[in-house]
Order: C-alpha cells, then structure tokens, then sequence
C-alpha cells in the first residue's frame, strides 16, 4: 500500500517531495503527479482557468457533507438529486429509479472468508475503499462523489479531453469476431471474451487488485469487465465499463481506483469516466467512484480482490452495477444508449494499459501485478469466477471463452476452469522487457 503523498519511483524519473505537493521531473518537464499547482510550472491564461472552472461547477455539485480521505481526495457527499447525471439532456424526464432491480439469480456456492489456492498459504480478503478508513460515511440520501480540481483538468491534453479515453481505431487485420482491441494507436491489451452471437444481459468477475507501475503520465493500467453492443469496425459501438485503474493523468497519483465508463460511439464523444459528465446515476452513499481502493495485493502474500456485477433490470431496463457480494453502486439508464438498450452482444474481461512509447521503446507501465500469468497465484493478477448474465436474469459460468493478447512478450493471458474459481485467468506483464522492445 502507498504512503499518502508518495509514487514509486520509476524507470526515468526523479522525484522531488516538496510539503503539499508531490513534482515528478521528467525528460526536463514538470508533470503532476498529485495535487500539483499548475499554474506555477507553466502559463495558464485566465480565460483558460475561467472555462475549467466553469466546466468543474457542473460537475462538483453542492456538498451537504464534505469529508478528506487519508490519501488525500475531498468526497463530497451531494444530494441524490443533485448528482451530475441528472444534467444529460436524454435525462431530462429520467426519474432516478428507487425500487431496486431484481437481481440475477445466483448458483449455490459455499462461502467462507477465505478462499484457498493450491498453491498459496495466504487467503483471499475483500478490499473496500481508502476513504473509509477514518469511519466517515455520507448520509442517508446523499451519494458520495470524488472532488475535480483544476489541476485535474489541467493533466488531460484539453477540457474536451479530460476524463474521456482517446478514441479507439481498429486494427487492419482481426477475426470478424474479435472483441474490441487496439494495439496500433497503444492500447494493449490480455482479455478473455464471449463470442458475438449470443444475447447477454450482463456479467460478473471477480478482480484481483494490485498498484502497477506507470512509467509516463499519460499512461495508464486497468483491469476491468466491458459491456459491448453494436459496430466494432464503425462508430455506433456502445459500452459500459467497470473495474480498477492506475491513471496519474486521470487522478494525479499511482493508487488504483475504482472506476466506471460508458459511450455509446465508439469513444469519440459521449461518455466519461466516473461522474466526470452527465449519465451515470449514482444510489449508493457508501461507495465513491474514483475514490482509491485498499488495501491492495503483495507479491507473494496477501493477495484482496473486488467483485463487480454488470447487468440489465428486466424490468426497467437500466444497467447497474453492483460492488462486492449485496451492494448497488448505481445504474446508467437504458435512455443512453442505442444497441444496449435491448442487450449485449458481446463481453470482455482483462487488462488493459497505454504504451506511448515515449523513450522510443515499449513502455514499462505495468500490467496487473506486472508479472506474467504462468507465474501463477499470489504473483500474477487475476479474474476468477467469470459469469454472463443470460436472458431470464440467470447468472451462469461464461463458457468457450477466447483469449488475446496482441504481444505476449510483453503482457499476456492463460485461462482455466475450476470447480472453486469457474471459469478464471492469469494475465499480465512488466511491458519492457529483452523480448519486449
């Protein structure tokens, strides 16, 4: 686990601790890492600053409680009603959905604490959230929701940029089948994914949590489920996204967090991270989207996971998302999409980072827990008991899964089925590496 205010140093870089702020030099520039004032280190024009500010007040709401985490993060608690999603201009007569969904039904399965592997003396434990830790909660009817600060927006390459992903091209050559991956624009990726001819509902996994190494800041590493209907080759692909991400650009520091996006074309202009625009609709007060999670896994040790659930009411047709083993998060409304308004077609389940090759070579961000998958359990990262939610709101073991990795010298994947772990993976990779130029 990190100390507060610290990142581990990494391949080019040095680092400067200075009281308040934490500066990473690199390649000459400064760059934030956490809570930098950008305005000392470059020219930020007044206008620019009126715009951000502008653009913050839409998404920063009224707090009728404001509490700071140890890590840093000020959660402000805003009523219900007054949350970001409510502003979509598809919302506009959305009435927030207060009867919860049914839930999918569940196979029987004997629980206990700890979950065993062969080939581990160590337990699996449950990691919440760092905020937490000082026993503040937000009240009844209040929903919890991280604070944007300038120099948040001020990380992103542009207002229009900040809390979106970089739009996604396909690559030349794939199976018509292939889910949705990018390596020619430096997206990377080791995912297992459903086919394409099925109806899907949703789907669940269990995620194992780890702090991956981020050589740039403009890099990222994220482990995640998506929720995919529509044109993988054009721009009318919906998605809904949900897991644990390490983004410097994003948050200005390198502890994972949970995380949530959605688009609804392909990337280019709709959707966001978290509740960084209009569109998810938050109901739960104790679970703050973008906040950090902890503890986090060690490498021959402990190892904590989280388990996320994706799925479709079958009654009002929203899509929720559920934390942990009972707990609703929130939904993003059926009114936002077009082709996951009926269903998905498609799932995939893995990691993801960033290579920008900015030193000329791969990069070294990590991948998981940075090491490859034949390294097995307590060393590699993994998602276990993988399920799809099926048209009678039934959850089921996901089965003929396929794997991908576009570079397995660099990070990759190796899938199994057990009767304690289901359907399950090891996956990742350091990035750079003698095989990985």
């Amino acid at each position: 686990m990190h100390e507060m205010g610290t990142l581990r140093r990494k391949k080019g870089f040095s680092s400067l601790l200075l009281p308040f702020f934490f500066v990473v030099i690199f390649s000459g520039k400064f760059i934030a890492v956490s809570g930098l004032n950008y305005t000392k280190y470059r020219q930020v024009g007044s206008l620019r600053l009126a715009r951000i500010q502008r653009h913050l007040e839409k998404i920063n709401k009224p707090a009728v409680l404001t509490i700071e985490s140890p890590d840093g993060d000020i959660i402000d608690c805003v009523h219900k009603r007054k949350q970001p999603a409510i502003d979509h201009p598809l919302l506009r007569n959305h009435k927030i959905q207060r009867v919860p969904p049914e839930r999918p039904k569940m196979r029987m399965i004997m629980k206990e604490d700890v979950v065993r592997d062969n080939n581990s003396s160590e337990g699996l434990r449950s990691a919440w959230q760092t905020w937490h830790q000082n026993g503040q909660r937000c009240p009844k009817g209040t929903v919890p929701i991280r604070r944007s600060t300038p120099n948040d927006v001020l990380r992103a390459k542009s207002l229009y940029d900040f809390g979106k992903k970089q739009s996604r091209s396909m690559p030349l050559a794939r199976r018509t089948n292939a889910p949705d991956v990018v390596s020619g624009n430096g997206h990377e990726h080791a995912i297992a994914y459903t086919g394409t001819s099925q109806e899907v509902y949703g789907a669940r996994a269990t995620i194992n949590v780890w702090d991956p190494s981020i050589e740039v800041v403009n890099e990222f590493s994220l482990s995640q489920i998506w929720v995919l209907s529509g044109s993988f080759d054009g721009s009318d692909l919906n998605s809904i996204e949900a897991g644990w991400q390490v983004s410097p650009e994003l948050y200005g520091d390198s502890r994972p967090r949970l995380f949530t996006y959605w688009t609804t074309d392909s990337y280019q202009a709709t959707g966001c991270y978290n509740l960084l625009c209009a569109g998810f609709v938050q109901t739960n007060s104790r679970i703050a989207i973008g906040a950090a999670i902890s503890p986090v896994s060690s490498f021959g040790s402990n190892q904590y996971d989280i388990t996320i659930l994706i799925w479709k009411d079958p009654k009002l047709g929203n899509w929720w998302m559920g934390f942990g083993d009972d707990t609703l998060v929130g939904y993003w409304p059926a009114e936002l999409f077009t082709h996951l308004a009926e269903h998905a077609s498609m799932v995939e389940w893995g990691g993801e980072v960033v290579n920008s090759r900015a030193n000329g070579e791969h990069t070294s961000t990590q991948m998981g827990s940075g090491h490859f998958a034949e390294d097995g359990f307590g060393k590699a990262s993994y998602f276990r008991n993988l399920e799809i939610v099926d048209s009678d709101n039934s959850l089921s073991s996901a089965q003929d899964i396929s794997t991908l990795a576009e570079n397995n010298n660099c990070y990759n994947i190796k899938s199994s089925y057990n009767n304690e772990w289901g359907t399950h993976f090891y996956y990742g990779g350091p990035g750079n590496n003698p095989q990985c130029s």
